[in-house]
């Protein structure tokens, strides 16, 4: 079951407009992510606030509920936006960054447990996963198809292939 949680959708970065609509600054995917919600959050997820998006370059405008002046929508400026997980859909073979944080990290082919997920960096070309051995060691995973073979949340695995050089050659 994944877990309940709220991601940051975006930083209200300034005003457009007299009528009180925001500039976001997407933390996810693309303004156009934004642009399909129809209720955002403050405080972490704990003050929802309906609101009217729409994409434009690479920002999202956002006329939020109650917000109808410039001067109220500037009193904004610096608050960071959230978005309830449940209102995305994504595609097979998408994750959530924080349901792939604890995962435990397994060799797809011996079974032998390596560590646990703790973070997913972007880079350009793929993500990167970090495992935490039970050592305490940090290592990176490149979220590439010949090493990443599974990832099942609901069982709680990463199924990996470790490639040569994963582990320091240890393999």
């Amino acid at each position: 079951m994944p877990k309940k949680c709220y991601l940051e959708a975006g930083e209200i970065v300034g005003t457009h407009g007299v009528r009180g609509e925001v500039r976001v600054r997407p933390e996810c995917d693309s303004p156009e992510v934004l642009a399909g919600l129809r209720k955002l959050y403050f405080d972490e997820g704990r003050r929802a606030i309906k609101v009217k998006a729409r994409a434009h370059k690479n920002i999202a405008l956002i006329k939020l509920e109650g917000i109808d002046t410039v001067e109220q929508a500037a009193a904004l400026r610096g608050q960071m936006l959230y978005l309830d997980r449940g209102d995305l859909k994504l595609e097979k073979g998408q994750y959530f960054i924080c349901d792939l944080i604890g995962l435990t990290v397994v060799d797809d082919d011996t079974g032998e447990v390596y560590g646990e997920c703790t973070d997913v960096s972007h880079t350009g070309s793929n993500d990167v996963y970090h495992m935490r051995t039970a050592d305490g060691k940090e290592v990176l995973m490149p979220a590439i198809p010949s090493v990443i073979r599974k990832i099942d949340v609901d069982g709680g695995e990463i199924r990996i292939f470790p490639m040569l050089g994963l582990f320091d050659d240890e393999n």
